[in-house]
């Protein structure tokens, strides 16, 4: 078994991390997929895109659930069937799934300077100037990137832009947590988010903000 990290965000919420390291055949066994699912891995070149698709079956495991609990929305968004709310996500050779009473989002990436070229697409780079050095801001910006990604999956409205409407608020590393805000359609939603670094990878989830939920 190769569950890397499990985190408690709350009473009702729920992080489980998986570091990939088991073969295909191991990942495969004792699974069930739905027909749908089992066309999607056949359709897959790649075999780590196969093998984070298992190992995500096996966290869903890991809290008691089986392909077959899950389903998704016409915006592609994945649900469980019993009403709790779940995002997944996969980079490289780490998957993690994220499960809740509320509604919640998940990002892992894994720090690149890749994501230097593709920055101002998210965000505005001059807003990050006073970074000590390059290692710095590309771990900024990864993080950046996870949180407008773990909340976009969160809202899942299609035409919802990472740079024209979603802002995450500054931060620093060591307070592992900053707030996200979506304003879209005229209607403002704010989000808490918490992130993590690990063996050069960046997670971040996101979930509604109290006050928010409140309202």
């Amino acid at each position: 078994m190769a569950l890397y990290k499990t985190i408690t965000v709350d009473e009702g919420t729920k992080v489980l991390i998986w570091k990939i390291e088991e073969s295909l055949d191991w990942l495969r066994k004792d699974v069930e997929l739905t027909e749908n699912c089992q066309s999607r891995v056949e359709g897959m070149k790649s075999e780590i895109h196969k093998r984070g698709f298992m190992s995500i079956r096996h966290l869903f495991a890991e809290m008691g659930y089986t392909d077959h609990d899950l389903y998704y929305d016409e915006n592609g968004k994945p649900h469980l069937k019993d009403g709790k709310c779940i995002s997944i996500t996969h980079s490289f050779n780490f998957t993690a799934i994220i499960i809740s009473e509320n509604e919640v989002g998940i990002d892992i990436e894994k720090q690149r300077n890749k994501i230097l070229k593709i920055a101002e697409k998210f965000t505005p780079l001059k807003e990050y100037h006073t970074l000590a050095n390059e290692d710095a801001l590309i771990r900024k910006l990864t993080i950046v990137w996870g949180g407008k990604e773990s909340i976009y999956k969160l809202y899942s409205q299609p035409g919802l832009g990472f740079l024209q409407h979603i802002n995450i608020a500054d931060f620093d590393f060591d307070d592992k947590k900053t707030t996200g805000k979506v304003y879209f359609k005229g209607k403002d939603s704010n989000y808490n988010l918490e992130f993590l670094e690990f063996e050069g990878f960046t997670c971040v989830y996101a979930k509604l903000s109290k006050a928010a939920e409140k309202k």
